[in-house]
């Protein structure tokens, strides 16, 4: 049983469960934007997401803190590395436009990691920012890359899915926030640490409202879109409600980052 907690603490550690998280969003991209399956697009935000989570995680443990590397921190790295080499290798096969427009969420990726002012701070730090960056990188990534790659045009419809697509990151990240809340650094100004867990969970299942009537408003209405959407909310919104300091970090690592994977699976299965 010990090897495979192991395997099963690497998948989370590495951040490969939420690699697998932002490739099914880009799938439900694809699906409701009628995209040809561009395989490029897809394993360019997986892999990329791997490198930029363990980047923005172990960055301070490999070259701030100075912390003598274990075994497993080891292993990540050559993991992330090996995941670099394939971004890369897929950064290549996209459009001219959508590599300009990776460049720059790796660009907000780093400024949310590394200090370039001196003196300053990153932008991790900056009081109760952390949340609307990882949203819109999220949004960027999942909606913006594999519409741009595909030459899709831009209408109503886009930029409903960019505010749902917003929505449902904010929110699973509130559930993240309130985990956190007795590890989080008090400058950070995170929505619990302002306004207290009870009114997070508060805010978090009012945005639970719009994100699912925004998709009333599409030109084309699904039906079964609205079923898979109605399961999703009741799914987050458990979560949220159950979300406290003494959960396990599997409670967000795994269950809370396999929202946008079910949400997929359902869409298949439907």
């Amino acid at each position: 049983m010990r090897i495979f907690r192991r395997i099963f603490d690497f998948y989370i550690n590495s951040s490969i469960h939420v690699g697998f998280s932002c490739y099914a969003l880009v799938r439900m991209t694809q699906y409701m934007f009628h995209i040809p399956v561009s395989e490029p697009v897809a394993s360019f935000a997986f892999f990329g997401t791997i490198v930029g989570y363990n980047f923005v995680k172990y960055d301070a443990l490999a070259r701030a803190k100075k912390v003598k590397m274990r075994k497993e921190l080891k292993a990540i790295a050559l993991f992330s590395f090996c995941c670099f080499l394939l971004v890369c290798y897929y950064f290549f096969l996209l459009e001219k436009i959508t590599q300009i427009t990776a460049i720059v969420f790796l660009s907000i990726t780093l400024l949310y990691t590394l200090p370039f002012f001196p003196n300053r701070v990153n932008a991790r730090n900056w009081a109760g920012v952390k949340i609307y960056i990882v949203a819109l990188c999220w949004v960027g990534v999942t909606l913006g890359l594999p519409l741009l790659d595909a030459g899709t045009p831009i209408g109503l419809d886009f930029y409903l899915k960019c505010m749902q697509r917003f929505i449902l990151v904010f929110v699973l990240v509130l559930i993240f926030e309130i985990i956190d809340l007795a590890n989080d650094d008090p400058h950070l100004k995170t929505v619990p640490q302002q306004i207290g867990v009870k009114r997070t969970k508060i805010v978090g299942l009012s945005l639970l409202l719009p994100f699912y009537f925004l998709e009333f408003f599409k030109s084309n209405l699904n039906k079964n879109q609205l079923i898979i959407n109605l399961i999703l909310v009741l799914m987050i919104a458990l979560f949220l409600i159950f979300a406290n300091e003494k959960r396990s970090k599997y409670y967000t690592s795994f269950w809370a980052e396999s929202v946008p994977i079910i949400w997929w699976l359902l869409l298949l299965l439907f």
